[in-house]
Formats: C-alpha cells, structure tokens, sequence
C-alpha cells in the first residue's frame, strides 16, 4: 500500500529505528492491530512484550496505550522475554493475542513488532493484511490512531517466565541431561534467553556457563543471530572448558545455534534431522515431519527411513505452527534455525531447541559430529548452503519475471523438476535441488542449494550465481 510504513514479512514488521521504527509507526501499528482484535472480539485481551534492544520498552508502552485506549486490556511484561515465552503466556492465559516488540535476530540499529494469535502462533497473511489495510484507513483519516477509552497500560502486569517454564518442562528430560553430568556453555547474545535456558538447566543439577548475560543493546555492535561467525567466543570457550556443548539462542530466543563439543559450529538444517531422528526413534513422538520449502530434504531421508509422512510449507514459521496446532507432526522446522515439535508452541522456540539438542548428546552419548556422521550412514549424505545476493531494484524486478518462466535445464542439467511454493525450486534426478527466492522486503535474492556431495553443492551454486546473473 503506498504510502503505508507498516508492511509485515514472513516474521513480523522491522525496520530501522527512527528510520522505519518510529514511536508514531509503532503507535499506527498498534492501533492497526487494535482495530483487527475488536472485529473478531468486543472486549479483546492481549500482552505486550518486548526484548533487549534500543527503545524497546519504549515502544511496547506506546503500543500498549494505544491498544488500550481502543478498549483493548493490555498488560506489558515485567522484563524483557522471549517471543515463545509470550506465547504460552497467550495460551496459557486464554488471551486473544500479543505483541512483541523485537527485530529478532536482526542488527541492533533495527528493531520491529510480531503480532501473535490467540493460539499463540505468528499471524497468517490474512490477519497482517487485515492489519495493514487498517492502518492505510488510519492514514486516510477513516479511522483514528487513538481509541476514545484511554487508561493506563496495566503495567508489569504479565509474568511470561512464571507460565513459559512449567510448560517447558514438561517438553524436556532434564534428569537425563543432569545424570550424564555434561557441561554446558550457553551464549544468549544479550538476548531475552538469559534466565530462560541457563536458569533451566542450574535447576536440574547441570553445570552450565552463560556468556554475555547482560543487556547490550548493540549486541556488541555484530548483532543477536546464532550464527557461526557470532558464536566464535562460544565456540571458543567450549573447546577450552571441555563443554559437551554449546547453545545459544537470538535476540528474542525464538532462534537457535548449536556449537559441538570439539567447536563446531553445526548447520540448523543438520540439527533439524539429527532432531527428528531422535524424537522418532528415541523419544517415540508420533506424527510425520514439517519444514518449509527452503529447508533440508535430509528430513525428508529421515521420514522415509522412519515411514512417516514429510509436509512442505512456504516460508515462514506461521505455516509450520499450522502443522503443530493440527497434531499432525512430530517435529516442523525451517533452514533458518526455527523449530517447534509436537505438542508445543506453534512458535518456533530457540529454548527448546537448545535444551532438546542437550537431552540428545546426553541420551544418545556421542557428539554432534559423530550423531551427524551416523545419520548420513543411515539415510546418505547430504550438503546444503545458503547464500544472499544484493540486487538493484531494477534487476529483481525482471528477475522476477524470469523466475515466472519454465526451466528446463540449469547450465545444461536438466531439471526433473519444478516446485513454486515459495519462489522457484529447481530438482534435480538425483535429489540435488537449487531453490531461488526473491526477498519481499530487501533488495536481494535468496539462493538455495542442497546435494550429495560437495563438490556437486558447489557447481550448483556456481550455477545458481550465473542463471541470477543472466537476468
């Protein structure tokens, strides 16, 4: 919509602060969201929470008075908390949605709002639609920014750890993680996972040691994603103290990153398959496996091997949750460190991630690698990378275009076949596929890859590069 600053992604709307984030976006964005709640509900309820970065408390009490001001009852939570956290707080408290203030594992000169359902689950498109068609009648002057009924936000008014760590429980078997007696090192990069995952594992018996356990809401200038080149110092400290592991978790702890015991960093996509492995043949979880378009096809190794059915979804972690909220999966996961199993939120939690990577090293008594280096043994072998490109607006518009066409080869190796879930997947005879998907909200465009062995990965990336370039 022209002229609209509020454009939600496949996870929420970010931008930079007092750029795209300004306290007049993130009060239009609430009210947005206030109008959607009082369609469906005369006397709507949610939460507001919001986690480490700049100005985030800040914004979650704009939010909160606008919300409130429509007749919506708001609480703000007391601390900053994690975005799986607020949403079993939403389940648990039978409330009609919730807010979170977070660009999650974005740089810190970014930040952003998510907006959750009554389930606990990311809005789908046609709630964020709704939203952003609601605040387009706000700038056009139909509808008001502030509400007629103003009091004050109910003000540390929600407690998410006190309903989020009962219910973790349940989910994981700390008592097998405390008896193999493991050291664990935890990394929350000054995120809202602190107090969450490590506080978890001191109380069962576990020796644990958190690095940067404080607020810095510039993360130390890199920014809170889990990724290899942020988790050096974790990796680090894990191979000099001899942990069994390390864990870390995102700005909001809805993301994971997983460090093995001789410093590893291990691929999302290979701790997914180790995972769903491990619930189905160890845990004895029922239900097939969820992951998105762009996610590893060794989950799919992993279901055939295990005789239960694979669903794709489109991007996003909202389509997995659908999964969850019907029951129909043992685990769903995406490439880009989320993941939920059955049972649980139909969110994806970085926390549970973590601790269920721990129950697994302890359970099964071997490393990640040697886990990884067995699974390939079981179902092949398989490679994956992801790359980014940056493109000017006026190439990522005809690549788009190109991207509409039919393929029928890719540097003269013929596709078998095509798949348009979610931008254009191109699959090969022997199960290599190369997925290409333009950003909705970025000048660039996402490159896939996945093969049976390195080599073959890297000439499908190479070739991924040229068929971009030819545009």
């Amino acid at each position: 919509m022209a002229g609209n600053p509020i454009h939600f992604g496949t996870s929420g709307w970010r931008g930079v602060i007092a750029e795209d984030v300004t306290f007049a976006n993130v009060r239009l964005a609430a009210a947005g969201i206030a109008y959607h709640l009082l369609s469906k509900s005369g006397r709507p309820r949610v939460v507001v929470g919001y986690d480490t970065r700049f100005l985030s408390e800040k914004f979650a009490d704009a939010a909160a008075e606008i919300l409130n001001s429509h007749g919506v009852e708001t609480g703000v939570s007391a601390r900053p908390d994690p975005t799986p956290a607020l949403a079993q707080e939403i389940i648990s408290r039978r409330l009609d949605g919730g807010v979170n203030i977070t660009a999650s594992h974005n740089p810190p000169e970014y930040n952003g709002l998510k907006f959750s359902m009554a389930d606990g689950a990311p809005a789908l498109p046609e709630v964020t639609r709704d939203i952003e068609s609601f605040t387009g009648k706000i700038l056009a002057g139909e509808y008001s920014l502030k509400g007629p009924r103003f009091t004050a936000p109910l003000r540390h008014a929600s407690e998410p750890r006190a309903t989020y760590l009962p219910a973790i429980r349940e989910k994981i078997d700390l008592k097998s993680i405390a008896e193999a007696k493991l050291r664990i090192a935890y990394d929350p990069l000054y995120g809202t996972g602190r107090g969450y995952l490590d506080d978890l594992l001191r109380e069962a018996g576990v020796e644990v040691h958190t690095l940067h356990d404080r607020r810095d809401p510039m993360f130390s200038g890199a920014g809170p994603d889990p990724s290899a080149a942020n988790l050096k110092e974790l990796s680090q400290y894990v191979v000099e103290e001899g942990c069994a592991v390390g864990l870390s978790t995102d700005g909001d702890a809805d993301r994971f990153g997983i460090v093995d015991g001789d410093g590893t960093f291990i691929e999302p996509n290979s701790i997914l398959a180790l995972l769903a492995d491990y619930l189905i043949e160890v845990r004895k979880i029922p239900g097939g496996l969820g992951r998105s378009v762009a996610t590893t096809h060794l989950m799919d190794a992993v279901a055939k091997y295990h005789n239960v059915p694979v669903y794709q979804t489109p991007v996003g972690f909202k389509y997995i949750g659908e999964l969850i909220t019907e029951d129909k999966i043992a685990l769903g996961g995406e490439e880009s460190a989320g993941l939920s199993i059955r049972g649980h939120l139909p969110e994806k939690d970085g926390i549970l991630a973590g601790l269920l990577v721990a129950e697994m090293v302890a359970r099964r008594g071997q490393s990640l690698g040697r886990q990884l280096e067995a699974l390939h043994k079981k179902v092949g072998p398989c490679y994956t990378v992801r790359v980014n490109e940056a493109l000017a607006p006026d190439v990522q518009k005809r690549l788009t275009g190109k991207l509409e066409q039919d393929v029928s080869q890719l540097n003269g190796r013929k596709v078998a076949r095509l798949d348009r879930t979610d931008g254009l997947k191109m699959i090969f005879e022997d199960g290599a596929w190369v997925l290409v998907r333009p950003s909705g909200t970025e000048p660039l465009v996402r490159i896939y890859c996945e093969a049976p062995s390195r080599q073959e990965l890297d000439q499908l990336l190479q070739s991924a590069k040229a068929f971009i370039a030819a545009v």
